[in-house]
């Protein structure tokens, strides 16, 4: 059990937490949630030990190993593999003491001690979370000075949850990953043994990974059971409670301040009034549930344009030349697409974004491009960018210069900085409020094509649901890339699989790209109106038995994903018993200590065993891809 008692936490003067207290149950999966500035992150640094409350407590069992994203990614000569290896500090020490102990019986423990804890398995597990997250075989084996910041934050998260703390905590994980990486992550943390505290803002993974949710507001939090979903339907259950009873209420105290103003002044009844005067005094006001202002992403109509806005003909684009990144490229882009880019980062959707945006050029084929064409191109380094010292105000009247006062002021406000909002440093402002000012800034000329790249990485669960709302709304194209697939399914009508060094129309939904993604289903991506390739009548069988030897092996891969996590459910049921006995009819009920540590053996050894058959397999099935 982790308590929360009466935390207080005051910053610049301002109380963040305000006796903030919650009991969340061993082994349960929490999602943390809050607006932008609520005090998240601030919670789990005190749980950490980072920040030290102005009052109240954190407890938590003893002995009980927490993890937590270190601040600095790792760097170095260090490959990602040794280093996700290296994060399990007990077997490293171990291994080491293994190659120079020259004491019997001292070995002996090593040797034991490294198999209680699954050593020898422990490469193939390393190398399984690095595949999750992005990183083929050839990666895993470069230095860490060669990745870029985002890819040494997975290497961090690797190392995380390769050392499976009890306690696991979670801050924003999805900001640094695609939306491949994203469904793996997924899928492993619904198998996580431990318990799991995640600050997220996927709507997506709140429901299908948590199962109670810790709201924070006003510096208060809730637990509520259920995913995301049924905390909505909760909250406004309790909202409409709320209302009723502050009604209700208003109605008896307007009842009591009438009787005592009409009485207290008489004899025979003023102390009649003095009571409910008192009564008055002593009553607890209900508070109606706050609610924080409205968020506001409203984008200006752009004038209409004759399909298409842009065609691409046999194209290719890169950064050096004769290098190019994609070949190949036929797309067709009409006022009314809605078009997702799929793909793992690195495969070239960025790229592909850039040439449309125009500040990438074609190095072969044709791009043609609608002469009228507006495009507004949104990226967080934009969001990076902005000069802190610098209001909102100042940044548009710079952007929209020569342009009146009223509109400049206009275009703010469909974005939510009307009156003083307009005038506070972009310093002062919360990471969500940078992207709306980022977005207000790319709009500005109503562009006929919107380019979104990640645009919800610093948005709330509520902003991202007003951002779908207003591209809904929105009368121009928009071509997405998020790792997101609420918004990216609720948004999108089209799809576009970038892998190969090709763009390619995807046949397929987005259900059934996330199958494909986890190894169960087939992509059905093709490029929109062309043929198949058929082939040779002599290859048919040849091709037919190649796609019912690649099925097969995705059905043992789903079944080893099965069984691993089944043996890390089991394993977590033994060595919960170990701790704390448990009762029948369970079937561990009754069992010695000495036979729990034979089951967790056992069970030791079926996960070895699922893991290398799921590392045998993947590597198969990499080889078809």
């Amino acid at each position: 059990m982790l308590n929360i008692t009466g935390i207080t936490v005051r910053l610049g003067g301002r109380t963040i937490l305000d006796q903030a207290t919650a009991a969340i149950p061993t082994g349960a999966r929490v999602g943390l949630i809050g607006r932008n500035g609520a005090g998240k992150s601030t919670l789990m640094k005190v749980m950490i030990g980072q920040l030290e409350p102005d009052d109240g407590a954190i407890e938590m069992p003893k002995r009980a190993r927490l993890g937590y994203i270190a601040q600095e990614a790792p760097s170095g000569t260090m490959t990602p593999f040794e280093t996700v290896l290296a994060a399990d500090v007990e077997r490293t020490a171990l291994l080491e003491e293994a190659e120079t102990c020259v004491d019997p019986d001292r070995l002996g423990d090593v040797h034991e001690r490294l198999l209680a804890i699954d050593a020898y398995s422990a490469p193939a597990r390393a190398a399984r979370i690095l595949i999750g997250l992005g990183f083929d075989e050839a990666m895993q084996g470069e230095p860490m000075d060669s990745f870029s910041g985002g890819w040494k934050m997975r290497v961090a998260l690797a190392s995380l949850l390769f050392s499976q703390p009890d306690l696991l905590l979670l801050d924003e994980p999805s900001n640094h990953l695609d939306l491949e990486a994203t469904l793996w992550l997924e899928n492993f943390l619904r198998a996580y043994p431990g318990t799991l505290i995640v600050i997220s803002h996927e709507r997506d993974l709140l429901n299908n990974v948590v199962d109670n949710i810790l709201h924070l507001q006003g510096g208060k939090v809730t637990l509520y059971p259920g995913g995301y979903d049924s905390f909505e339907r909760q909250r406004a259950e309790r909202a409409a409670q709320l209302a009723a009873a502050k009604a209700s209420q208003d109605a008896q105290r307007a009842k009591l301040q009438d009787y005592v103003n009409r009485n207290s002044a008489r004899a025979s009844t003023a102390k009649q009034a003095q009571s409910r005067a008192k009564m008055l005094a002593k009553m607890q006001p209900v508070v109606a549930m706050m609610e924080d202002p409205s968020l506001t992403f409203d984008f200006p109509s752009p004038k209409e344009l004759r399909p298409p806005l842009i065609t691409l003909d046999n194209a290719a684009v890169g950064y050096a030349e004769d290098k190019p990144i994609l070949r190949r490229l036929g797309l067709r882009i009409d006022p009314d697409d809605r078009i997702a880019l799929l793909g793992r980062n690195g495969n070239g959707k960025t790229t592909l974004a850039r040439l449309f945006a125009q500040q990438l050029k074609p190095m072969e084929g044709e791009m043609n491009i609608s002469g009228k064409l507006a495009i507004g191109y949104f990226t967080q380094y934009q969001v990076e960018e902005l000069a802190g010292s610098d209001t909102p105000l100042v940044h548009m009247t710079r952007a929209m210069d020569g342009k009146p006062t009223a509109q400049i002021r206009g275009q703010l406000g469909r974005f939510g900085f009307s009156g003083e909002r307009a005038l506070t440093p972009v310093s002062k402002l919360s990471g969500g409020e940078r992207a709306r000012l980022a977005l207000a800034l790319v709009t500005r000329d109503a562009p006929h094509l919107l380019i979104l790249d990640e645009p919800t990485n610093h948005l709330d669960v509520d902003a991202r649901e007003a951002l779908v709302q207003a591209l809904n709304a929105y009368e121009g194209a928009v071509i997405l890339i998020s790792h997101d697939r609420h918004m990216v399914e609720l948004t999108a009508d089209r799809l576009v699989l970038v892998d190969g060094g090709e763009a390619r129309e995807y046949a397929g939904s987005m259900t059934d790209y996330m199958d494909f993604v986890l190894g169960r289903n087939q992509p059905k991506a093709e490029g929109k109106g062309k043929a198949k390739d058929k082939p040779a009548p002599a290859d048919q069988k040849a091709v037919a038995a190649n796609w019912k030897e690649q099925k097969e092996l995705q059905k043992q891969f789903s079944r080893a994903e099965t069984a691993i996590s089944k043996a890390q459910s089991r394993l977590a049921e033994i060595e919960q018993a170990m701790v704390t006995p448990v009762a029948k009819p369970h079937a561990l009920a009754g069992l010695t200590g000495g036979q729990l540590a034979q089951r967790r053996g056992e069970a030791l050894k079926e996960l070895a065993k699922a893991e290398a058959e799921w590392m045998a397999l993947s590597e198969k099935l990499e080889a078809y891809a």
